[in-house]
Protein backbone atom coordinates (compact mmCIF):
# COMPACT_ATOMS: atom_id res chain seq x y z
CA UNK A 1 0.00 0.00 0.00
CA UNK A 2 1.21 3.51 -1.04
CA UNK A 3 -0.01 6.24 1.24
CA UNK A 4 -1.20 9.30 -1.29
CA UNK A 5 -3.93 11.02 0.32
CA UNK A 6 -2.59 14.23 1.91
CA UNK A 7 -1.80 17.63 1.23
CA UNK A 8 1.67 17.80 2.31
CA UNK A 9 1.33 21.24 4.45
CA UNK A 10 4.86 22.00 4.66
CA UNK A 11 5.17 21.39 0.94
CA UNK A 12 3.11 24.33 -0.28
CA UNK A 13 2.64 26.36 -2.61
CA UNK A 14 3.90 23.19 -4.80
CA UNK A 15 0.93 21.10 -3.31
CA UNK A 16 -1.80 23.60 -3.63
CA UNK A 17 -2.15 22.75 -7.34
CA UNK A 18 -0.46 19.20 -7.49
CA UNK A 19 -0.84 16.26 -5.63
CA UNK A 20 2.15 15.59 -3.63
CA UNK A 21 3.18 12.12 -4.96
CA UNK A 22 3.41 13.86 -8.32
CA UNK A 23 6.05 16.30 -7.65
CA UNK A 24 8.59 15.49 -10.27
CA UNK A 25 12.00 14.53 -8.72
CA UNK A 26 15.06 13.88 -11.60
CA UNK A 27 12.56 13.81 -14.33
CA UNK A 28 9.80 11.38 -12.79
CA UNK A 29 7.10 11.72 -9.91
CA UNK A 30 7.75 10.72 -6.63
CA UNK A 31 5.28 7.95 -6.51
CA UNK A 32 6.56 5.80 -10.07
CA UNK A 33 9.86 6.17 -8.30
CA UNK A 34 8.22 3.58 -5.73
CA UNK A 35 6.52 1.75 -8.36
CA UNK A 36 9.12 0.97 -10.22
CA UNK A 37 11.24 0.01 -7.77
CA UNK A 38 8.52 -2.10 -6.20
CA UNK A 39 7.94 -3.86 -9.90
CA UNK A 40 11.66 -4.44 -9.81
CA UNK A 41 11.37 -5.97 -6.56
CA UNK A 42 8.89 -8.60 -7.68
CA UNK A 43 5.97 -6.54 -5.94
CA UNK A 44 2.35 -7.14 -8.86
CA UNK A 45 -0.46 -5.27 -7.03
CA UNK A 46 -0.52 -2.31 -5.18
CA UNK A 47 -3.22 -0.31 -3.08
CA UNK A 48 -2.97 3.84 -3.08
CA UNK A 49 -5.34 5.56 -1.01
CA UNK A 50 -6.37 9.23 -2.57
CA UNK A 51 -7.86 12.51 -0.73
CA UNK A 52 -6.30 15.40 -1.80
CA UNK A 53 -6.40 16.17 -5.58
CA UNK A 54 -6.51 12.08 -5.76
CA UNK A 55 -8.41 12.19 -8.88
CA UNK A 56 -5.37 13.67 -10.41
CA UNK A 57 -2.89 10.45 -9.33
CA UNK A 58 -5.43 8.25 -10.48
CA UNK A 59 -5.29 9.94 -14.07
CA UNK A 60 -1.59 9.76 -14.25
CA UNK A 61 -1.06 6.43 -13.06
CA UNK A 62 -3.78 4.60 -14.15
CA UNK A 63 -4.48 0.95 -13.58
CA UNK A 64 -0.94 0.71 -13.45
CA UNK A 65 0.32 -1.40 -15.89
CA UNK A 66 2.99 0.78 -17.46
CA UNK A 67 5.02 0.97 -14.32
CA UNK A 68 4.49 -2.93 -14.51
CA UNK A 69 2.14 -3.12 -11.15
CA UNK A 70 -2.02 -3.63 -11.10
CA UNK A 71 -3.13 -0.42 -8.92
CA UNK A 72 -6.08 -0.37 -7.24
CA UNK A 73 -7.11 2.99 -5.38
CA UNK A 74 -9.00 3.53 -1.67
CA UNK A 75 -10.30 6.82 -1.82
CA UNK A 76 -10.48 8.89 1.00
CA UNK A 77 -12.88 11.99 1.65
CA UNK A 78 -11.37 15.24 2.81
CA UNK A 79 -10.17 15.67 5.46
CA UNK A 80 -7.86 12.36 4.32
CA UNK A 81 -7.88 9.45 7.20
CA UNK A 82 -4.87 9.70 8.37
CA UNK A 83 -2.63 7.01 8.35
CA UNK A 84 -3.97 4.16 10.44
CA UNK A 85 -7.52 5.18 9.16
CA UNK A 86 -6.12 5.49 5.65
CA UNK A 87 -4.99 1.77 6.26
CA UNK A 88 -7.83 0.41 7.87
CA UNK A 89 -9.87 1.53 5.06
CA UNK A 90 -8.01 -0.11 2.66
CA UNK A 91 -7.90 -3.38 4.12
CA UNK A 92 -10.84 -4.99 2.01
CA UNK A 93 -8.43 -4.29 -0.73
CA UNK A 94 -5.30 -5.43 0.86
CA UNK A 95 -6.11 -8.97 2.12
CA UNK A 96 -5.51 -11.59 4.62
CA UNK A 97 -2.04 -11.75 3.93
CA UNK A 98 0.85 -9.03 5.18
CA UNK A 99 1.25 -6.31 3.55
CA UNK A 100 4.24 -3.79 2.38
CA UNK A 101 2.98 -0.14 3.77
CA UNK A 102 5.31 2.86 1.75
CA UNK A 103 4.88 6.13 2.55
CA UNK A 104 4.30 8.01 -0.85
CA UNK A 105 6.63 11.11 -0.06
CA UNK A 106 10.17 9.55 0.82
CA UNK A 107 12.41 8.51 -0.81
CA UNK A 108 14.80 5.40 -0.54
CA UNK A 109 17.14 2.93 -2.04
CA UNK A 110 15.66 -0.50 0.42
CA UNK A 111 15.52 -3.31 -1.62
CA UNK A 112 11.35 -4.19 -0.62
CA UNK A 113 11.89 -7.70 -1.28
CA UNK A 114 14.37 -8.33 1.26
CA UNK A 115 11.85 -7.32 4.21
CA UNK A 116 10.75 -10.26 6.07
CA UNK A 117 8.03 -10.35 9.14
CA UNK A 118 9.05 -12.86 11.72
CA UNK A 119 5.71 -15.34 12.74
CA UNK A 120 3.50 -14.13 15.60
CA UNK A 121 4.55 -10.27 14.63
CA UNK A 122 2.07 -7.98 13.69
CA UNK A 123 4.32 -5.82 11.96
CA UNK A 124 8.39 -5.50 11.04
CA UNK A 125 9.18 -1.28 10.42
CA UNK A 126 12.14 -0.30 8.74
CA UNK A 127 14.18 2.50 10.96
CA UNK A 128 16.52 5.14 9.89
CA UNK A 129 19.40 7.18 11.34
CA UNK A 130 18.00 10.38 12.62
CA UNK A 131 17.71 13.45 10.01
CA UNK A 132 17.86 17.03 11.22
CA UNK A 133 14.34 16.82 11.64
CA UNK A 134 13.61 14.75 13.84
CA UNK A 135 17.05 14.07 15.87
CA UNK A 136 14.96 13.12 19.13
CA UNK A 137 14.27 9.83 16.43
CA UNK A 138 10.74 8.02 16.99
CA UNK A 139 11.38 3.92 18.45
CA UNK A 140 14.21 1.98 20.45
CA UNK A 141 15.46 -0.79 18.45
CA UNK A 142 17.53 -3.80 20.30
CA UNK A 143 17.81 -6.92 18.60
CA UNK A 144 15.81 -6.60 16.02
CA UNK A 145 12.71 -5.56 18.46
CA UNK A 146 10.91 -2.54 18.62
CA UNK A 147 11.40 -2.18 22.73
CA UNK A 148 9.96 0.76 25.30
CA UNK A 149 13.78 1.97 26.29
CA UNK A 150 17.27 1.47 25.80
CA UNK A 151 18.66 0.17 22.25
CA UNK A 152 18.90 2.39 19.73
CA UNK A 153 16.62 5.49 19.08
CA UNK A 154 15.98 6.05 15.05
CA UNK A 155 13.26 6.99 12.75
CA UNK A 156 10.39 5.43 11.29
CA UNK A 157 11.25 5.57 7.59
CA UNK A 158 7.40 5.41 6.44
CA UNK A 159 7.93 1.71 5.40
CA UNK A 160 6.88 -1.68 7.10
CA UNK A 161 5.49 -4.88 6.76
CA UNK A 162 2.15 -4.99 8.30
CA UNK A 163 -0.66 -7.84 9.03
CA UNK A 164 -4.55 -6.70 8.91
CA UNK A 165 -4.63 -7.98 12.68
CA UNK A 166 -2.57 -5.13 14.08
CA UNK A 167 -5.45 -2.81 13.75
CA UNK A 168 -7.87 -5.44 14.97
CA UNK A 169 -10.24 -3.76 16.42
CA UNK A 170 -10.33 -0.21 14.71
CA UNK A 171 -12.89 2.04 15.32
CA UNK A 172 -12.96 3.19 11.59
CA UNK A 173 -12.71 6.80 10.67
CA UNK A 174 -9.54 8.97 10.80
CA UNK A 175 -6.93 8.12 13.42
CA UNK A 176 -2.97 7.94 13.51
CA UNK A 177 -1.10 4.27 13.30
CA UNK A 178 1.26 5.15 15.92
CA UNK A 179 -1.09 3.83 19.05
CA UNK A 180 -1.59 0.51 17.23
CA UNK A 181 2.05 0.44 17.02
CA UNK A 182 2.57 1.15 20.62
CA UNK A 183 0.10 -1.40 21.21
CA UNK A 184 2.24 -4.38 19.38
CA UNK A 185 5.11 -3.25 20.74
CA UNK A 186 3.66 -3.49 24.29
CA UNK A 187 2.44 -6.96 23.62
CA UNK A 188 6.17 -7.95 22.06
CA UNK A 189 4.50 -8.23 18.43
CA UNK A 190 6.89 -5.46 16.51
CA UNK A 191 10.00 -5.86 15.39
CA UNK A 192 12.46 -3.69 13.33
CA UNK A 193 15.60 -3.43 11.46
CA UNK A 194 18.03 -0.50 10.28
CA UNK A 195 18.64 0.38 6.95
CA UNK A 196 21.60 2.82 6.76
CA UNK A 197 21.53 3.45 2.65
CA UNK A 198 19.68 6.34 1.07
CA UNK A 199 16.27 7.24 2.62
CA UNK A 200 15.24 11.23 2.46
CA UNK A 201 11.70 12.52 3.83
CA UNK A 202 10.35 14.70 0.95
CA UNK A 203 8.82 16.72 3.65
CA UNK A 204 9.44 20.74 1.93
CA UNK A 205 10.42 22.05 -1.19
CA UNK A 206 14.21 22.61 -0.09
CA UNK A 207 14.37 18.93 0.03
CA UNK A 208 12.45 18.25 -2.72
CA UNK A 209 15.10 20.13 -4.71
CA UNK A 210 18.25 18.42 -2.86
CA UNK A 211 16.97 15.02 -4.39
CA UNK A 212 16.56 16.33 -7.63
CA UNK A 213 20.04 17.59 -7.88
CA UNK A 214 21.42 14.15 -6.00
CA UNK A 215 19.49 11.95 -8.41
CA UNK A 216 20.36 13.92 -11.85
CA UNK A 217 23.94 13.96 -10.69
CA UNK A 218 24.31 10.52 -10.07
CA UNK A 219 22.06 9.81 -12.93
CA UNK A 220 19.19 8.15 -10.11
Amino acid sequence: MLLAAGRGERMRPLTDQCPKPLLVVAGKPLIVWHLQRLAAAGFTEAVINLSWLGEQIASALGDGSRHGVSIAYSREPWPALETGGGIFNALPMLGSEPFLLVNGDVFTDIDFSALRLAAGDLGQLVLVPNPEHNLKGDFWLHGGRVVETGGERLTYSGIALLRPELLAGAPGGAFPLLPWLNRAREAGRLGAQKHAGRWLDIGTPQRLAQLDAELKGVGG
